[in-house]
């Protein structure tokens, strides 16, 4: 079973990002959940936005560094919107990953923002919904189509609908439907890759 290394995303390690985690151990995967914002969260986006880039702020790239130094080179990384800033370096930074869990964000892999090219042997799947005013329209779909068809095994997942952070069951923007189809879009990757 694979090993999973899973980012929050703005809002903190909510109890919806940890029932997702459970979702994917259910499946018989191991998931690592650090806390990069030492046990705050926050109600609303511009709240831990704030929060995340303020002067207090933790250093949240450390942090996901000694997570991933913890644990063996072969994990999968996975992260969920601002989370996927941290996976998504590490995939692409770290020798010997797994995989990598893209949720509703994609940094590009050509021009300004980029970190490189992507490795070719690390399999990618992104995920977010169609009309989400973050993912869709701030250029991260995008980035998201540069990526998987730069990447030999990459997928792209578009699911109806605005909401962000559609995955997370304790906020209101929560989508039932599109969880569980992500869900078994995870958990086969995850059985494939590990």
């Amino acid at each position: 079973m694979a090993d999973v290394l899973l980012f929050h995303h703005v809002l903190g390690l909510t109890d919806g990002v940890l029932h997702l985690a459970d979702r994917l151990r259910a499946g018989g995967h191991t998931v690592h959940t650090p806390d990069l914002y030492g046990g705050r969260t926050f109600a609303t986006i511009p709240e831990g936005a704030a929060f995340s880039s303020g002067d207090d702020a933790p250093d949240q790239q450390a942090l996901a560094d000694a997570a991933a130094a913890a644990l063996p080179a072969g994990i999968v990384y996975a992260g969920i919107s601002s989370g996927v800033m941290q996976a998504q370096r590490l995939a692409q930074t770290r020798p010997g990953a797994a995989g990598a869990l893209l949720l509703e964000s994609c940094l590009p892999i050509t021009g300004e923002w980029a970190i490189g090219p992507w490795p070719g042997d690390v399999p990618v799947q992104v995920h977010g919904m169609a009309d989400d005013e973050f993912f869709a329209k701030e250029g991260d779909i995008d980035a998201a189509r540069e990526l998987v068809a730069a990447a030999p095994d990459g997928e792209l997942f578009v699911y109806p609908g605005d909401a962000h952070l559609f995955e997370d069951d304790s906020i209101p923007s929560y989508d039932a439907a599109a969880t569980a189809l992500l869900t078994e879009r995870l958990l086969a990757f995850l059985d494939r890759v590990s």
